[in-house]
């Protein structure tokens, strides 16, 4: 009897080839799925549709084995325009507002930290989540910002994100029906999507130049999260020192929220996301108590300061302030302005303090 023929092992180049073609394909796979996602979102008017599509895409492709990984040169630069982003999405018009009425906004802030941290430690202290992971997913500030400078401070990026986008979507819904029993926003249409604006070349070089020069910044500085928060605060000093205005099209947005939507849900494992799902009630009913207490404290701020009880709603809804800032533009009584500088002073101070209150955690959890 003939033994079979041996094949001809393959050459090394052929090898790569083959690796390469097959990285090509898991690409294109995430790439069509978080297209489909994301326009799935959309069309359910669902909150930051653009980085949880392309999230829910790679935690599906990680957990069925995908071996891709996002560049880190690529997943910098993501999180160098979402720092520029926020760095620009702060409006000198709010400090005017804040001076005026800082012990409410001092006050109001403390409150909604003190009680986030307080759930946080309680899951973190029953070991429902790892560490200050919980700390950090309970932040009730920007969302991508949270994620972004959890994973520099030891806490689990994954879970973090996980908790952090389900509160958006929880805290957006809700604040969207409390708006409606005041307001009918039924009319209202969210503003279409301009992909491709027109460039105005001064904004977009500023824009560009903060994202590297921040970015380098943060990594000179040896900042936690670097490029995050290095473009951060390069953005602002001159956003806000200089009067330069800040200009990031869709496009570029877009891509940004991908590339960190990818790098976190692709670190996705079958044990994560099963013990993510397995903490999913105690989740849920950490963020049902954070916006029942920030429900309550609307109430005291409407009823002892006799502020319009939505404009007092939303400006202490904790979390989802891109939601907030267009349902409250939708209701015509509304005080956007007491909105938008309660929400945003609560921002800053969770960005400054957070990791001063996590390592506070992690300390405690230890002893």
């Amino acid at each position: 009897m003939e033994s079979p023929a041996k094949q001809p092992p393959l050459d090394q180049p052929a090898i790569e080839r083959m690796a390469r073609m097959r990285k090509l394909w898991q690409w294109l796979a995430i790439l069509v799925v978080s297209i489909l996602f994301t326009g799935a979102l959309e069309l359910a008017s669902l909150p930051a549709a653009l980085l949880i599509g392309p999230m829910l895409a790679a935690i599906a492709a990680g957990t069925n084995g995908a071996t891709v990984r996002v560049p880190s040169v690529l997943f910098g630069t993501a999180q160098s325009v979402v720092g520029c982003l926020v760095a620009g999405s702060i409006s000198a018009d709010i400090f005017p507002v804040l001076y005026a009425e800082w012990p409410l906004f001092l006050g109001a802030v403390l409150a909604t930290v003190a009680a986030s941290s307080l759930l946080g430690w309680l899951i973190s202290r029953w070991r429902i989540l790892p560490g200050t992971t919980a700390v950090w997913g309970s932040s009730p500030g920007g969302a991508t910002a949270m994620v972004l400078m959890a994973g520099a401070f030891g806490a689990d990026q994954r879970l973090v994100a996980f908790m952090q986008y389900l509160r958006v979507i929880f805290v957006s819904m809700t604040a969207a029906l409390v708006a409606r029993m005041w307001v009918d926003t039924s009319g209202v249409e969210v503003p279409a999507i301009i992909w491709f604006p027109p460039i105005d070349a001064t904004a977009f070089a500023a824009s560009i130049g903060s994202v590297f020069a921040g970015g380098l910044l943060g990594k000179l500085l040896r900042l936690p999260s670097p490029s995050f928060l290095g473009t951060f605060i390069f953005g602002t000093a001159i956003h806000l020192g200089f009067g330069v205005e800040m200009q990031l099209p869709q496009w570029l947005l877009a891509v940004s929220y991908a590339m960190v939507g990818w790098s976190i849900g692709l670190n996705f494992t079958r044990r994560i996301l099963h013990h993510a799902t397995r903490a999913l009630p105690q989740i849920i009913a950490s963020i049902v108590t954070l916006i029942a207490f920030c429900g309550g404290l609307a109430f005291m701020i409407s009823h002892f300061l006799g502020i319009d009880p939505l404009t007092a709603y939303l400006a202490t809804s904790p979390g989802g302030m891109d939601s907030i800032a267009i349902i409250a533009a939708a209701a015509h009584n509304v005080d956007i302005s007491f909105v938008m500088a309660l929400q945003s002073a609560r921002f800053l101070i969770v960005l400054l303090a957070g990791p001063s209150i996590a390592r506070l955690v992690a300390r405690n959890l230890r002893d």
